[in-house]
């Protein structure tokens, strides 16, 4: 599926991701016919951008070649990426990166004194598929000081390269205490298109892990 492995996945997990994303793609296919896309709106990229090469994995709660695996609250985030007509935008380019559950990036730029997580590197390259799925599994990152007097929410950067467009966003999650005091998220026009929910997860995946849907919307694709 697209340029990333999804070897670190069971073949259950798999399987249930499959089924979910089926059943989100069969219907929503006709009902997004039916209704008006919006594009998502584009957050700034940041300047924690991965000076490094982007690994190709589809599991960052893992580190190769270390034992142990990241610290945080295990999410399982699937979506679509899809033109305004509703076309799946396929072998589209996803970059993720994000802090870890302690708030920190690993980045050199990053000056916060929240502890770096050693089985934890934050960032991901991925593909989708020819009906414009993506997944991958990480952790819930945490909120961090985004000034002397501010906080950022907790959120997961996004840069998604298609055939024609490119759109650099941030996918927040319901309920965060700073959301509404954002100044980046409060920005977009439409912020609810930003913000996921955590769900609880069917039994086929980890008891204490939580479930995100996060589709995204291009202009052509």
């Amino acid at each position: 599926m697209g340029t990333y492995s999804i070897n670190n996945f069971s073949r259950r997990e798999i399987a249930n991701m499959s089924a979910a994303l089926l059943c989100a793609s069969v219907l929503p296919s006709r009902l997004i016919a039916a209704e008006k896309l919006l594009r998502t709106p584009g957050q700034i990229l940041g300047p924690f951008y991965p000076l490094k090469e982007l690994p190709q994995t589809s599991d960052l709660t893992r580190v190769p070649g270390r034992a142990g695996r990241a610290a945080g609250q295990i999410l399982n985030v699937m979506g679509r990426v899809l033109n305004l007509k509703g076309e799946p935008v396929r072998n589209a380019k996803i970059e993720i990166w994000q802090a870890n559950a302690y708030g920190r990036y690993t980045h050199p730029s990053d000056t916060n004194p929240a502890p770096l997580d050693p089985n934890f590197d934050g960032s991901a390259l991925l593909a989708t598929d020819s009906e414009g799925q993506y997944r991958f599994k990480t952790i819930k990152s945490a909120a961090y000081p985004g000034g002397p007097n501010s906080m950022r929410p907790a959120h997961i950067h996004f840069q998604v390269s298609g055939r024609e467009d490119r759109l650099v966003t941030q996918m927040y999650f319901e309920n965060d205490p700073y959301n509404d005091s954002d100044p980046f998220l409060n920005s977009a026009g439409r912020k609810q298109l930003l913000i996921a929910k955590l769900q609880d997860p069917t039994p086929e995946f980890e008891p204490d892990s939580k479930l995100v849907r996060f589709d995204i919307v291009l202009y052509n694709g």
